[in-house]
């Protein structure tokens, strides 16, 4: 009878590890190998008859190889895969900081914002229901007030400027179109040609002194124009911010008094501390501005006397020029101020710069 041999299929899943050990008489001596009822032995309750393949828990798979020449099957011990990197989530978690970040920071300017508001809104109420006290500086309100009271009258003067210049411009344009006219007529009747060829060479010359005239008037509208909308307006502002500062002056000045008349306890002192610290630095930018405003007044009150000192040197001689009908008066006093009439062509683009 042959010795019974179990199925390869069963074998193949049975490492050399999981077999028990040999007795060791038999492992050190060259004894014969083992009946063939020895190799009848029951398997494992943990190893299936299946012929699929056992799978072992991860990190390591067990796959089957074999190696040439034997008969059995070895386990073998594959890597475990690659871990995934935490970079995703450091670069996550930095983003997230940053936008928390930002939110409080916004966060807090928005509340400093509203206390600030809060007080200077007090304050104010205060000072026009003749509750509060306000800081003023009685010379320097006065040059404001007079600043004010100037550009509103150097305003009226401006807008008579222009309606000046629209007025003119609407005269020279008549006489313009008078000249053509009694040039027309003096071609188309012999018998009056010499008398309308006078009147056309006459309004000719006017309109001629009239275009004179009023490129004169209207560098005197830009000069005033600049005057009045750049630099008087610039010192406004510088003067809005210094009324500004002032009311925040007056508020934390008023919460600091309060403050002082107050109880002293640990949360009241702290408080003090903060408005000490408040008050000092709106003090400081209000003395500031106060000084920029006077520098301001007195730089614009010198260029105020220059400018007007030219213009209406200006507008005096041309216009007495004109009605004078002293044309080279009138032409030298364009060229004492450097004024430049414009050519009636010279506001359209040449050919070249239209390619």
């Amino acid at each position: 009878m042959p010795p019974a041999i179990s199925p390869p299929h069963l074998l193949a899943h049975v490492s050399r590890s999981s077999l028990p050990p040999l007795p060791c008489s038999l492992a050190r001596s060259g004894a014969a190998p083992l009946p063939s009822a020895v190799l009848h032995f029951r398997l494992p309750c943990s190893i299936s008859p299946s012929p699929r393949t056992t799978h072992l828990p991860q990190p390591f798979s067990c796959q089957p190889h074999s190696q040439p020449g034997s008969h059995g099957h070895r386990l073998q011990l594959a890597p475990a895969p690659p871990q995934p990197s935490h970079d995703g989530e450091e670069a996550a978690a930095a983003a997230a900081a940053a936008t928390r970040g930002v939110a409080v920071e916004k966060f807090d300017i928005v509340r400093k914002w509203g206390i600030n508001t809060y007080k200077c809104t007090k304050q104010l109420l205060s000072e026009r229901f003749g509750r509060g006290s306000r800081t003023v500086d009685l010379e320097l309100e006065t040059q404001i007030e007079l600043l004010r009271d100037t550009k509103r009258k150097y305003e009226a003067l401006l807008g008579l400027a222009r309606a000046l210049t629209s007025h003119f411009y609407s005269l020279v344009q008549t006489q313009h179109a008078l000249a053509d006219a009694f040039s027309d007529l003096s071609q188309k009747s012999p018998e009056l040609q010499e008398e309308f060829g006078y009147n056309a060479e006459t309004q000719k010359l006017l309109c001629k002194n009239g275009e004179t005239l009023l490129g004169a008037v209207n560098f005197f509208v830009s000069s005033i124009n600049t005057l009045v909308n750049k630099t008087m307006e610039d010192t406004l502002m510088t003067v809005k911010q210094y009324e500004t500062a002032r009311l925040e002056y007056d508020a934390y000045r008023t919460d600091l008094e309060e403050l002082s008349l107050g109880p002293r306890d640990a949360s009241t002192l702290c408080r003090l501390d903060a408005a000490q610290a408040n008050f000092q630095a709106h003090r400081a930018k209000y003395e500031k501005l106060r000084a920029d405003v006077a520098v301001k007044l007195k730089f614009l009150e010198e260029n105020k006397v220059k400018v007007m000192h030219k213009q209406l040197l200006l507008f005096h001689n041309a216009i007495s020029a004109y009605f004078a009908g002293n044309q080279q008066q009138l032409e030298q006093t364009l060229k004492q101020f450097n004024i430049k009439l414009k050519s009636p062509g010279a506001d359209k683009p040449s050919w070249l710069e239209e390619q």
